[in-house]
C-alpha cells in the first residue's frame, strides 16, 4: 500500500438505527470528511476509495465461543476462573483485564445490541467490496476494529472523562488536536466564554466535535497509525474471532 494516497476512514455505528457518523483523514492528518449518513451512503463513500483503511468502532462478528475452550483460556496471560467470562470474546476479556468496561458480544447475533449488528453488517459489506482484514501486507484496502474508549485511554495513559460530558469532549478533542489532526483547538472556547454568556446559558460550542464525531476521528487516526507505523499499535484478541487495534505499542496493566 502506498500510504501517501491512502484515505483513513473511521466509522461509528454506535447510534444503532440512526445515521452513521464517519470521518476521513489523509496521511497529513487533514480532515477530508466529517459527516453522517445512512449505511448505504457511507459504504458508497468507502467504495469510491482506491486505497483506504477503514476502522469500525464496533465488533467484526459475533462471539465464536472461544472463551469456552480450556486451551484458549489457559493460553491467556491471566486465565479466568473456571466458568467465568465464557460469554465474552477473547478481545473483550483482555480489554476488561486492563479496566476497560465493555459490553459482552453474544454468539447469537440476534441477541446483540443494534449497534453491534450494524457493525457486523459493515464488516460483511466491506469484505464483499474487496476490503481485507488487517493486517494484510500489500493490500490496498484494509478494514479493522477499534474501541474508541480504549483508544483514547491508552493515548491519555488514563481513563478519560465520560464522553458525553463537556469536559470529556474537550479532553478528547484536545488529545486529537495535539496529535496534529487538523481540527479546532478546543481551548479557544474558553477565550469566548464571558460571565454574560454563562448566565444566559450561551456557550460557544460550535467548533467542538460531538462524541460520535470524536470516536470516528480517533478510529481514523488509529487506522493511520496502524498502516504507517505498525510497530506502534497493539492488537488485542484472537485474529479468527476479532482483534481490537489500539494506537500504542504497549499497554499499561490497568487504566
Amino acid at each position: 500500500m502506498f500510504y501517501s494516497n491512502t484515505t483513513f476512514i473511521g466509522i461509528d455505528p454506535t447510534a444503532g438505527e440512526k445515521p452513521l457518523v464517519y470521518a476521513a483523514i489523509d496521511r497529513e492528518k487533514q480532515i477530508l470528511a466529517l459527516s453522517e449518513g445512512r449505511l448505504d451512503d457511507v459504504l458508497a463513500f468507502v467504495a469510491g476509495q482506491r486505497q483506504a483503511v477503514v476502522v469500525v468502532c464496533g465488533p467484526r462478528q459475533p462471539n465464536l465461543g472461544l472463551m469456552k475452550r480450556p486451551e484458549v483460556r489457559q493460553a491467556l496471560a491471566q486465565p479466568p476462573s473456571p466458568g467465568r467470562w465464557e460469554n465474552f470474546r477473547v478481545a473483550d476479556y483482555c480489554l476488561r483485564r486492563h479496566n476497560f468496561s465493555i459490553m459482552p458480544i453474544f454468539e447469537d447475533e440476534e441477541r446483540c445490541a443494534n449497534w453491534m449488528r450494524q457493525a457486523f453488517e459493515i464488516f460483511r459489506r466491506l469484505q464483499a467490496i474487496g476490503y481485507e482484514l488487517y493486517p494484510q501486507p500489500g493490500a490496498e484496502r484494509l478494514c479493522m476494529e477499534t474501541y474508541p474508549h480504549a483508544a483514547f485511554s491508552v493515548m491519555l495513559e488514563q481513563l478519560p472523562f465520560p464522553k458525553h460530558t463537556l469536559e470529556g469532549r474537550l479532553q478528547r478533542q484536545l488529545l486529537l488536536y495535539v496529535r496534529d489532526l487538523n481540527i479546532s483547538d478546543p481551548m479557544q472556547i474558553f477565550e469566548e466564554i464571558t460571565r454574560h454568556r454563562v448566565l444566559k446559558g450561551i456557550l460557544p460550542l460550535e467548533d467542538l466535535c460531538s462524541p460520535a464525531e470524536l470516536d470516528a476521528l480517533v478510529a481514523a487516526y488509529t487506522g493511520l497509525v496502524a498502516a504507517s507505523q505498525p510497530d506502534q499499535i497493539s492488537l488485542i484478541g484472537d485474529p479468527d474471532e476479532g482483534q481490537v487495534v489500539l494506537p500504542v505499542s504497549s499497554l499499561k496493566s490497568r487504566y
